[in-house]
């Protein structure tokens, strides 16, 4: 039997409390090889971003609220992610997270209760840094997409994920290189990246063990 959405809740809470596992997970999800920071790149130039991993349940089964950028925008057009965006000057990483959402799904920030963060990922492709902040919406929400940014809302059943069938790898081109990349393949979409990084955190903070990794 599935855990229930309460048990999943509170799985996170007490987890959440812990040292986070992001080694292993990110390590688990990261396209091979990694794409490095350009030789004498300035760090001081990355920009925080924050992302909101929302859980809510649907007939009791917790599912994770993510989006499908719209296509024209740039880099990460058309993939899965988080709902989310640039931290403004002097922002909390919660507050960034649940502002971001309610902009891009229309997230109504008074019903969320924030769990915690998960582990920061830097992704050198747009020159951001991360922040994953977990809530819990203990009501499913309505949601409304914002048409500039959001392609489509996707609400993705946390046991589906974690089944063994639903992780795959997909090469994909990089410039002139063909990269590996670790996917969870779901409902027709494929998830990879940062944001299935984020999530195979997420799992493992759940007791998900991923296969290793082909190679």
């Amino acid at each position: 039997m599935n855990p229930s959405f309460s048990a999943i809740v509170a799985a996170l809470d007490a987890a959440l409390a812990r040292p986070l596992p992001a080694g292993v997970a990110h390590l688990r999800m990261a396209p091979r090889p990694r794409r490095p920071w350009p030789d004498g790149f300035d760090r001081a130039r990355i920009r925080d971003a924050a992302g909101l991993v929302l859980i809510t349940p649907i007939d009791d089964r917790a599912h994770v609220v993510l989006t499908v950028r719209a296509p024209n925008l740039g880099r990460h057009g058309g993939q899965v992610s988080l709902p989310g965006g640039v931290i403004e000057p002097g922002e909390a990483h919660e507050a960034a997270a649940l502002r971001e959402a309610h902009e891009e799904v229309g997230l109504d920030r008074a019903n969320v209760r924030i769990l915690g963060r998960l582990t920061a990922i830097e992704i050198p492709v747009s020159g951001f840094r991360l922040h994953p902040v977990v809530g819990v919406a203990p009501q499913r929400p309505s949601f409304t997409a914002a048409d500039a940014e959001v392609a489509q809302i996707l609400l993705i059943a946390i046991d589906e994920l974690m089944s063994p069938g639903c992780l795959t790898a997909v090469e994909r081109p990089r410039g002139d290189q063909v990269v590996v990349a670790p996917t969870f393949r779901i409902g027709g979409h494929e998830i990879w990246g940062a944001t299935a990084m984020v999530l195979a955190e997420l799992l493992v903070l759940l007791g998900w063990q991923p296969p290793p990794a082909d190679g």
